[in-house]
């Protein structure tokens, strides 16, 4: 079975796009054609959108799905016409809250990710520089760091401090271990000052040597046998020194940065 779904907000969609994979992935033996469909804020732009989802209703013979946070109660409807099942992420919850606060949704668009907090926005900056200057053990200053990510090449250490840095402005960094470390199985020196700070990523093998096959095909880099052999070494590594792990294979980096605020006790809200 394939659906079309559309991600349809007056803003970027990002809100839409992710809250709606969250629900669609609990479908197991769907396919879904996705597509996201931002900034629909004035009528002109809800036709539009209206018209490319009865096309795609009209080809496909199958009702598309729409996962939508317009505010505009009135670009809702236009874009309704279409024919499209209607999932509004905001209804479930706008009743109960104007019900709560005794006030009514004020129906503006562009509100979800409007620049409003200059101070938080410039500490996502600063952490994501910092993140950048910090990566693959680029930097050896570590003493700013919130915390550091330790782990075999490609286990996933750069994007999650990233995404870290980018949306809770977590100052990340991130440290390669490298075959003269996992010869020695002993902690780097430059890391022993900030052993309370750590947090080791590491994969399965397989998906090890897929992921550094596609970067240098071929090498002895990339084949299972080193991707095995650096990964257990590691392994002994960040237990005889103590270090927290997590297998990355199948986690999100979502998951992966949320049971890494849980294990340090770092409390933050998206900005």
């Amino acid at each position: 079975m394939q659906r079309t779904v559309f991600f349809i907000s007056d803003s970027t969609g990002i809100t839409a796009e992710t809250i709606g994979n969250s629900i669609l992935a609990q479908f197991d033996g769907v396919q879904f054609d996705k597509h996201r469909l931002p900034f629909i804020d004035d009528a002109q732009k809800a036709e539009s959108a209206a018209l490319r989802i009865k096309t795609r209703y009209a080809q496909t013979g199958e009702r598309p799905i729409v996962v939508n946070t317009m505010a505009d109660r009135s670009l809702c409807e236009i874009v309704a016409a279409s024919g499209a099942l209607m999932l509004d992420v905001f209804a479930p919850f706008i009743g109960p809250l104007e019900e709560e606060l005794g006030a009514k949704r004020s129906g503006a668009v562009n509100r979800s990710h409007g620049l409003v907090d200059f101070e938080k926005y410039e500490a996502r900056i600063n952490a994501t520089n910092y993140a950048l200057s910090h990566d693959d053990g680029m930097d050896v200053d570590y003493s700013q760091a919130d915390l550091i990510l330790v782990g075999v090449s490609r286990s996933g250490k750069t994007p999650t401090c990233l995404y870290m840095a980018l949306h809770y402005g977590v100052s990340a960094a991130n440290y390669p271990l490298t075959d003269d470390d996992l010869d020695k199985l002993e902690l780097p020196a430059r890391l022993r000052p900030y052993r309370d700070r750590l947090f080791g990523l590491t994969i399965d093998p397989q998906r090890l040597a897929q992921i550094r096959e596609q970067r240098r095909p071929g090498s002895r880099y990339a084949t299972l046998e080193q991707c095995r052999w650096e990964l257990e070494q590691a392994d002994r590594l960040m237990r005889r020194a103590g270090i927290p792990s997590l297998n990355t294979t199948h986690v999100s980096i979502e998951e992966i940065a949320s049971k890494i605020f849980d294990r340090f006790g770092i409390e933050r809200t998206m900005f």
